[in-house]
């Protein structure tokens, strides 16, 4: 299925989850900020859900720096 993360298409296969996305983009041990559909989430909330054809999904990365 075809969703949309950080504005680029992506293929996912169907009932694929949040934590498969984030484990797919090499992101499963970073702190994260996640919004799916306009809908913000916790890295846990957002593991658990079911990703749906048509999601639209936000990933944004905490950076430091000095």
């Amino acid at each position: 299925m075809r969703i949309v993360v950080n504005g680029d298409p992506r293929e996912v296969s169907d009932g694929a989850s949040g934590r498969d996305l984030l484990e797919a983009l090499g992101l499963s041990a970073e702190p994260l900020a996640v919004e799916r559909n306009g809908e913000a989430f916790t890295r846990e909330a957002f593991a658990a859900c079911e990703l749906h054809e048509g999601d639209v999904v936000e990933i944004l990365r905490f950076v430091g720096g000095g």
